[in-house]
């Protein structure tokens, strides 16, 4: 399965993205779906997520900011990013769950996104 990622791009700080993440050909509903980011010289951190049943998860540095979403068939995602920052730099990845909704067994090649101050 692939992970197909748009949305990212240069933007002030202050302004808005919105990521998204589609699986082309995918039959059936992932359990769930997150956004991961990796910025330059560091390991790659969580995001955001939502399960199949519309439950959501937050990183606390984007709590309030960023809103993940997902199609009604959680075959893709969303990721509306507001009042970006420029900590907030990264390569943003997708990644899906077949399975147990926290092992994510399928992963996109990365968008980024960059903000400048």
């Amino acid at each position: 399965v692939q992970l197909v990622e748009s949305g990212g791009g240069l933007v002030q700080a202050g302004g808005s993205l919105r990521l998204s993440c589609v699986a082309p050909g995918r039959a059936s509903s992932f359990n769930a779906m997150g956004w991961y980011r990796q910025a330059p010289g560091k390991q790659r951190a969580f995001v955001a997520s939502i399960r199949r049943g519309g439950s959501t998860n937050y990183a606390d540095s984007v709590k309030g900011r960023f809103t993940v979403s997902s199609d009604n068939a959680l075959k893709a995602a969303y990721l509306q990013m507001n009042s970006l920052k420029p900590e907030d730099t990264a390569v943003y990845y997708c990644a899906a769950a077949s399975g147990a909704p926290v092992l994510y067994d399928y992963w996109g090649q990365g968008t980024p996104v960059t903000v400048s101050s």
